[in-house]
């Protein structure tokens, strides 16, 4: 075996031991959704289900511990927010790339300075805020927090507008093209990928969101998904096959999404440069 052989083939078990690790939990969460909560008692964590079943599916799904009614809080919740948080980055990203005004720089630092403060910070005056507006156990209390935005999406959408070449801004001025019609039909379709990339970041954050949700709803009727399987272990920590069925089941739309736009990922990751 050559050298360069050999250093491939290292790189290929290198590569497999780190996909096992990685790959390993949700396995082992898969595993453990499909067996019976008796034989999971019985028989050792890694073994395989025998007999297999779909029960805990059945019932996290329709049975007596459903969370449909929190997957649709959840898919509303994420829906909106995905649609705002990109409406509102693009505008903002591109006024701080293309649109002068006084203060440009200063409040693009400002606003970028606000990823530094870390969100439990925000919680206490964000809460008694909401409170205070009558938004407690609301929809609108879920999602107005982050519904205009985030610093990190109008910081990379920044960097790749102003990557764009102004002499087709220019040319589609020259056709009596606005601002709006320029940034509509000239900047956002060279920038799919990297909206793609934010658009599963978004999705990502959201359907995982946790702290917020469980702090200004109470009662199941805004429960998100994230708030309703931590309720539901809290409530049957000994039925750890129903546990891993719902946390399977909440995972599962996540791994969808990241194979339909996997291509999309990793042409803004070419575009951008990302390591």
């Amino acid at each position: 075996m050559t050298r360069r052989t050999a250093g491939v083939v290292g790189t290929y078990l290198v590569l497999l031991a780190g996909a096992v690790l990685a790959l390993g939990p949700y396995v082992l969460s898969l595993l453990t959704s499909l067996k019976e909560p008796a034989q999971l008692a019985r028989r050792a964590t890694l073994t395989w289900p025998a007999p297999w079943t779909g029960q805990n599916y059945a019932d996290v799904l329709g049975g007596q511990y459903t969370l449909v009614p929190a997957l649709v809080v959840t898919v509303q919740v994420v829906l909106v927010l995905l649609v705002g948080q990109l409406v509102c980055s693009v505008l903002a990203a591109y006024a701080f790339a293309r649109v002068p005004f006084p203060g440009r720089r200063l409040l693009f630092g400002g606003y970028l300075a606000t990823m530094m403060v870390p969100q439990v910070v925000t919680i206490v005056p964000l809460y008694v805020m909401f409170a205070q507006a009558g938004l407690r156990n609301t929809f609108w209390g879920i999602v107005l927090p982050t519904l205009f935005g985030s610093p990190f999406a109008v910081y990379l959408l920044r960097e790749h507008f102003r990557a764009v070449p102004q002499d087709l801004e220019d040319a589609a001025r020259l056709d009596g093209c606005g601002t709006l019609r320029i940034l509509r039909h000239v900047v956002v379709p060279l920038s799919r990928p990297v909206l793609a990339t934010l658009a599963v970041i978004t999705v990502v954050s959201q359907w995982n969101n946790f702290l917020w949700p469980l702090i200004i709803t109470t009662g199941p009727t805004w429960q998100t998904l994230t708030v309703a399987t931590a309720n539901l272990q809290s409530q049957y920590n000994g039925n750890w096959t129903l546990v891993t069925a719902a946390t399977t089941l909440a995972m599962a739309p996540l791994v969808v999404l990241f194979l339909l736009v996997n291509k999309h990922v990793t042409e803004s990751i070419s575009l951008t440069g990302f390591r």
